[in-house]
């Protein structure tokens, strides 16, 4: 009996440690986590003018700017890494609320390009690829054909710059307490950030908190997939797709914790192409995995700018509003479904369709519109020139 109660004393303990180190990790990630995010916008603030200039003449076109935020994603493979980035950009000053727009919406393309490359790897087993093609390409055209809807209404009417303007207006307490929005929060890191940057220059500094933020974001994605899936993914199937708003949820709370769309949804690749899930429920897990790869962009402008949060709340509209359209709306909820179906057949048939694809939507039509885009905007520059002459 006593022995009993020493091991369970024993084990209480052990837990308890283990709980109160897990929440030491999480507490210091999330704190460098914010220092690169400071170390960027403080760098990106002290670059001289030039610099601050030619960004924000590379995004006033916001089909490059579109393109950008999906190639920077696809080549890094986060779209939390280019959120944030952008984020820190924006509270700097260095790139406006309109421009930043477009890269969020590029970013959300380019982030699915992870589960699509695990997809590939099953090229040998034709029906498991047909299955595993249609996983991981759902993702992919859910935010493409959110894209198409939200893109045009945004260069026209700047309808998610006018909202998200307005909301976080609504919930910015710098207006009402008569702080600068430059301060708005605790500036944590103030002291020291500043201090780097003074001793070592501000490209320097800019580079680290990159880095930073990059192996920040991995580290936390990693460790909490391994805390959170652990020894439960022989079950992870039966836990989690047991019907759709259970499939929606999971997908939500664990890329809200792990912070990285990509790892979770390239989770699910394998279950659907052996067959263990089907691909209309896998995608409803995907939906979820979109509202919460958001709240990366929220903590990273949660110490910043009003423009900053405004940004943060783009990337959480354009997902909701996609989950809305995608998810609740009958009938037009199996669009990317039966998009994904359909190329996956096809890649069965045709295994190379499977790359040309990756190939030709992640990286050739981007650098070939950028270009394009760049080449009209230098044409009508000279012609306005000329006919100033």
């Amino acid at each position: 009996m006593i022995n009993d109660l020493l091991l369970s004393s024993d084990m209480e303990k052990t837990n308890y440690q283990t709980i109160l180190s897990r929440t030491v990790v999480i507490v210091c990630s999330i704190l460098i986590f914010l220092l690169s995010i400071e170390l960027m916008g403080i760098s990106i603030g002290e670059m001289t003018g030039g610099m601050i200039e030619s960004i924000s003449a590379v995004t006033a076109n916001p089909f490059i700017g579109l393109f950008i935020g999906l190639l920077s994603t696809a080549l890094l493979q986060s779209s939390s890494t280019t959120t944030s980035i952008a984020v820190a950009t924006v509270a700097s000053g260095a790139l406006s609320l309109q421009n930043a727009i477009p890269i969020i919406l590029g970013a959300n393309i380019g982030t699915t390009i992870t589960s699509t490359i695990i997809s590939m790897s099953y090229i040998s087993k034709k029906k498991e690829f047909k299955r595993a093609v249609a996983a991981g390409t759902s993702h992919d055209f859910f935010n493409i054909l959110t894209v198409l809807l939200l893109f045009p209404l945004e260069v026209k009417y700047h309808f998610l710059e006018k909202l998200s303007a307005y909301i976080s207006s609504s919930i910015y307490i710098a207006k009402e307490t008569g702080i600068e929005s430059s301060s708005f929060g605790l500036s944590l890191f103030e002291t020291s950030t500043t201090w780097l940057v003074s001793t070592i220059g501000p490209i320097l500094t800019l580079l680290i908190g990159i880095l930073l933020l990059f192996a920040c974001i991995k580290f936390i994605s990693k460790w909490l997939y391994k805390i959170l899936i652990g020894k439960t993914k022989d079950r992870f199937e039966n836990v989690v797709f047991k019907n759709k708003y259970r499939a929606f949820g999971w997908g939500l709370i664990i890329t809200s914790l792990a912070q990285s769309s990509s790892l979770t949804t390239s989770l699910i690749v394998p279950l659907v192409a052996t067959g263990k899930v089907k691909v209309k429920k896998a995608f409803q897990f995907i939906l979820g995995a979109n509202i919460g790869t958001t709240i990366t962009a929220l903590l990273a402008a949660i110490f910043q700018s009003e423009a900053a949060i405004s940004l943060a709340i783009v990337h959480l509209l354009f997902n909701l509003i996609g989950v809305i359209i995608f998810f609740l709306i009958p009938y037009v909820s199996q669009i990317p479904v039966l998009i994904a179906k359909r190329l996956g057949r096809i890649t069965m048939k045709v295994r190379l369709v499977g790359f040309a694809y990756i190939l030709f939507a992640f990286f050739l039509l981007p650098f070939t519109l950028i270009y394009f885009s760049n080449n009209s905007e230098k044409s009508k520059d000279s012609v306005e020139i000329k006919s100033e002459g």
